[in-house]
């Protein structure tokens, strides 16, 4: 018996051995820069820059197969912080993205079947509730996605816009039009 164990233990550390082995040497790198861009976007996983989340649209903008004006949740102020971080030139938001207002869904309680289909298309999980009862949204942890509006049956999902107070208010970053001028010497 004690034999069994002490084979079983040997064959435990050789195998551990050669995994820890194979974990140095066939490690995978990734791109430490879609890392730093993907900590700069807003994480709402909401679609509405034309990729299914952050992190695709993180690897398109390191690729350079994406501008990084696309995203309406990160608004003027996510833009400058991509264009800071990656050394490029302040770009307003361009083609059909255009920036929304902050806003959070609302659930009409009195038209609400509890028919789930907001809580299956939220990506953050701010929508609590069960099957036939009645379904809420979760303020703090709404983002403003959109994406529990079209799936919803009988349409008593609506998007308020937060308004700004002393307590939500941020500062706008300035945006002014840099130009360089060479200096002949």
């Amino acid at each position: 018996m004690f034999s069994a164990l002490l084979v079983m233990a040997a064959l435990a550390i050789v195998l551990g051995a050669v995994l820890g082995f194979a974990a140095i040497k066939f490690r995978v790198e990734g791109n430490p820069l879609v890392d730093k861009i993907d900590a700069v976007l807003p994480q709402t996983q909401c679609g509405q820059c034309g990729f299914p989340g952050c992190k695709p649209y993180a690897n398109a903008i390191a690729e350079g197969t994406a501008d990084i004006n696309l995203c309406p949740p990160g608004g003027e102020e996510g833009i400058q912080k991509l264009a800071n971080l990656l050394g490029m030139e302040f770009k307003p938001f361009g083609g059909a993205t255009v920036p929304k207002p902050k806003s959070v869904a609302v659930i009409d309680e009195s038209t609400c079947i509890g028919c789930t289909l907001c809580i299956q298309a939220c990506p953050v999980d701010a929508i609590a509730g069960a099957a036939k009862q009645l379904h809420t949204v979760i303020v703090p942890e709404c983002t403003g996605c959109e994406l529990c509006v079209p799936p919803c049956p009988v349409d008593c999902i609506s998007m308020i816009p937060i308004e700004e107070n002393i307590t939500n208010w941020k500062w706008k970053y300035p945006v002014y039009a840099l130009t360089a001028s060479k200096q002949a010497q």
